[in-house]
């Protein structure tokens, strides 16, 4: 795993902006859910992840290509940050036509991890 950008409103807007590869998207969430990745041994770590997550996902899905992953990740937001990317960083959506579901799903991810940021009390960084 390569190093990973902070988890901080300018990492959410690159992720938006599609600054930051999917890879490394990818990688922000699996963080965040608690997937470790073990060099010595070749293998992820899902001990830290959720017994709900591990369950389903015992190595950690690539939300871009997975809608049930996707999916998943959605319905673990809390209700009360669903619109978070609106309300905290004034983000319109994409313009019709301009974007399909691998965007959706950058900014469900997107929206996830600014999620964690409010229930972990991150701001600037981590």
């Amino acid at each position: 795993m390569s190093e990973l950008p902070p988890l901080n409103t300018e990492t959410i807007w690159a992720i938006l902006n599609e600054d930051l590869d999917d890879r490394t998207v990818n990688e922000l969430v699996w963080h965040h859910l608690g997937y470790r990745y073990n060099t010595e041994s070749d293998r992820w770590d899902a001990t830290q992840v959720d017994p709900d997550w591990r369950e389903t996902y015992p190595e950690p899905p690539d939300f871009i290509d997975s809608r049930p992953a996707t999916v998943k990740l959605t319905r673990s937001i809390p209700k009360e940050n669903k619109q978070l990317l609106k309300e905290q960083l004034g983000f319109k959506g994409y313009k019709i036509g301009t974007f399909g579901p691998r965007q959706t799903r950058r900014a469900t991810m997107a929206n996830w991890l600014l999620s964690q940021m409010s229930m972990k009390g991150v701001g600037s960084g981590e």
